[in-house]
C-alpha cells in the first residue's frame, strides 16, 4: 500500500549539530571537573587559598596606587603661583595687576587676595590670634595667586616664573611643584615594581597549577591509558584538566576580588577618621567591573596555562601497553 506525503508535512529537526555537540561536551566536562574538586574540598581549597592570595596581592597594591593618584589629582592648586606683591602697593594696584596678567595666553585664572584676608585666614588656621592682635599693622602684603594654564610645560612655567618675578610690583614668588612632581614619579616607580611583582607571582601560580594537574595525571595514570587503549584522543584526554585548571583560576580570582574589597571595607572607617582629623574627606576608591574583570580573567587565564603546560608535558609520556 503506498503513503502518500502530505504537502505541509515537514522533515524532523535535527537535535543537534556539530556547535551543539562541541558545547555539551565542555558543559559535561566541566562539570564533571567541578565535581571531582568539590569531591577533595580541604585539598581544592588550599590550592584557591594560595591562588587568591598571589593575586591579591598586586590587585591590592595597584589599588593603593589608584586611590593615591586620585588623591594627588586635588593637587592642582600647588601648581599655582603665589605672587607676593610689595608692601607699597594698594590693593587697586594689585587687581590691575592680577586683571593684566591674566590676559596671558599662558594663565588660566588670577586671584587677588587682600592683605587683610590673608592676615584673618593666617590668624584662623595658626592658633596665634592673640599674639597676631598685638601688631599694630598687618605685615602680609596684597597676594595674586596665579593659575598657570594646563597646556604649560616644564620650560614655560620656568619662564612664566621669571617673568612674574621680574616684575617691579613683585617681592617674591613662590611655587613649590617639585614635591608634587616627585610624588608622581614615585607613583610610576611603584606601577612598574607592580607590573614585575605581578609577573613574576603569575609565574608561581603557573608553577602550582601545573604541579597540581601534575600530581593529578599521575593519579589518573590507569584511567588515562584505558581511555587511549579504547581510541581517544589527546584533546579528549585533555579536556578535564583543562577544566580543572580553569576552575581553579576563577576561584582563585574570586577570592582575591573578594579578600581585597573586605580589605577596602575594613580601612574605609580609619581613613574616614584619620581625614576628619584634617578636616577633609576622602572616598576610599574600589574595584570597577572592568578591574574585577581583569583579575578574573588573568586568573582563569593562568590557570588554563599552567594545566595546559602539564598537560602536554607529561600527557605524551602515558600511553596503553
Amino acid at each position: 500500500m503506498a503513503v502518500n506525503r502530505h504537502a505541509d508535512a515537514t522533515a524532523p529537526l535535527r537535535s543537534s549539530g556539530p556547535l551543539a555537540t562541541w558545547f555539551g561536551r565542555h558543559v559535561s566536562t566541566a562539570g564533571g571537573a567541578l565535581s571531582r574538586l568539590l569531591k577533595q574540598p580541604f585539598a581544592s581549597l588550599m590550592i584557591v587559598l594560595v591562588i587568591g592570595v598571589t593575586l591579591a596581592l598586586p590587585a591590592a597594591l595597584n589599588l593603593i596606587v589608584k586611590n593615591a593618584a586620585a588623591i594627588s589629582g586635588g593637587w592642582d592648586n600647588a601648581m599655582d603661583f603665589s605672587v607676593f606683591l610689595r608692601q607699597d602697593q594698594s590693593l587697586e594696584q594689585a587687581r590691575q595687576l592680577g586683571r593684566l596678567i591674566e590676559q596671558r595666553a599662558d594663565v588660566d585664572a588670577v586671584t587677588v587676595i587682600p592683605a587683610d584676608d590673608a592676615l584673618a585666614e593666617f590668624k584662623a588656621q595658626s592658633g596665634f590670634g592673640a599674639a597676631l592682635d598685638q601688631l599694630r599693622e598687618n605685615p602680609l602684603p596684597h597676594t595674586l595667586v596665579v593659575r598657570p594654564s594646563a597646556q604649560n610645560t616644564g620650560d614655560s612655567m620656568l619662564l612664566l616664573r621669571e617673568e612674574l618675578s621680574n616684575l617691579p610690583e613683585t617681592d617674591l614668588v613662590q611655587v613649590d611643584t617639585d614635591w608634587v612632581q616627585r610624588f608622581h614619579a614615585i607613583l610610576d616607580i611603584v606601577r612598574q615594581g607592580i607590573v614585575i611583582g605581578a609577573v613574576l607571582l603569575g609565574a608561581a601560580i603557573i608553577v602550582i597549577i601545573g604541579n597540581t594537574i601534575r600530581l593529578d595525571i599521575q593519579n589518573r595514570r590507569e584511567e588515562i591509558e584505558v581511555t587511549k587503549l579504547i581510541g581517544a584522543s589527546n584533546g579528549f584526554v585533555r579536556r578535564p584538566f583543562l577544566w580543572t585548571g580553569f576552575w581553579y583560576g576563577l576561584f582563585g580570582g574570586l577570592l582575591a576580588v573578594g579578600l581585597v574589597v573586605y580589605g577596602t571595607f575594613l580601612l574605609q572607617a580609619p581613613i574616614g577618621r584619620l581625614a576628619g582629623l584634617y578636616h577633609s574627606g576622602v572616598d576610599v576608591l574600589g574595584f570597577d567591573l572592568r578591574e574585577v574583570g581583569v583579575i578574573l580573567g588573568v586568573g582563569t587565564g593562568l590557570g588554563l596555562v599552567g594545566s595546559w603546560l602539564a598537560v602536554a608535558r607529561h600527557l605524551r609520556r602515558i600511553e596503553p601497553r
